[in-house]
């Protein structure tokens, strides 16, 4: 595979990391209230369910630049999140395997919608992995506005997030950010900074939190447009490389449970 050093074009890089770095910002904190909750795969089914919301303004005739499949996707959003919030009161110790159920009805409903559109395939495949690189500045205007108002609902709350609130606020992160960087990237970029950063506490924690996923979004990248490489797919696995990486810094080594002793 020979490098492609062209490929790196600013006016398609830089929007792609603006892209990766409001999708971070509400991500990493998010990421380690799942952690503590235990709930690892609602961000991937509320993902799930915010594409199918994507597929059904689509299969209706809702054109796709549109405001209309925006709303189809936070309105699908919230409604499964409103559900995993019911469920969350009524039989929480089922909470995980309902989010299971949820994400595969999602992932099926997509594919049924699909299934006689000539260009289904690459819609699922857009909407898994996204289209990171191809994002313009202008189509990041309202995630940030979203996302700069969720920051501060956060720290307006200090943090304190439970039920219908935890969930309506996940939901929107979501919506914002899987159009951006796809089903995948959202998972990733939830989990896997707060998991390489569990034990660690505070600013410490957010700091550690957000270089790693800065770095991994940033590497993927420049990997991906050297390479010729498909870049939501590589940032994955650069996310988790600069998460392992990041184990050898001492302040991350001894405060993972991973790394303690007995």
């Amino acid at each position: 595979m020979n490098p492609n050093w062209s490929g790196l074009d600013i006016g398609i890089l830089g929007p792609a990391c603006a892209a990766g770095l409001i999708v971070l910002s509400t991500h990493v904190p998010l990421g380690r209230r799942v952690l503590s909750r235990g709930i690892i795969f609602i961000d991937l089914a509320i993902a799930q369910i915010a594409g199918l919301g994507v597929i059904l303004a689509q299969y209706v005739g809702i054109d796709e630049a549109s405001w209309g499949v925006q709303v189809a996707a936070a309105l699908a959003a919230l409604a499964g999140a409103a559900l995993l919030a019911w469920t969350d009161r009524r039989w929480p110790e089922y909470q995980e395997p309902l989010i299971g159920t949820l994400f595969v009805l999602a992932a099926t409903g997509g594919l049924l919608l699909l299934a006689n559109n000539p260009q289904g395939g690459e819609h699922l495949k857009d909407l898994l992995v996204g289209q990171i690189l191809w994002v313009s500045y202008g189509q990041l205007v309202p995630a940030l506005l979203l996302s700069v108002a969720l920051l501060a609902f956060l720290g307006w709350r200090r943090g304190r997030l439970d039920g219908v609130l935890f969930y309506g606020l996940f939901a929107l992160a979501i919506t914002a950010s899987v159009q951006l960087v796809g089903v995948y990237l959202v998972f990733a970029s939830l989990i896997v900074p707060a998991l390489a950063t569990a034990g660690m506490q505070g600013r410490a924690q957010l700091v550690a939190a957000y270089s790693i996923g800065a770095l991994g979004y940033a590497s993927g990248l420049v990997l991906s447009a050297v390479l010729d490489l498909p870049s939501g797919a590589l940032i994955v696995w650069t996310l988790v490389g600069c998460a392992l990486l990041a184990q050898a810094v001492p302040a991350v080594r001894r405060s993972h449970p991973a790394h303690s002793v007995g």
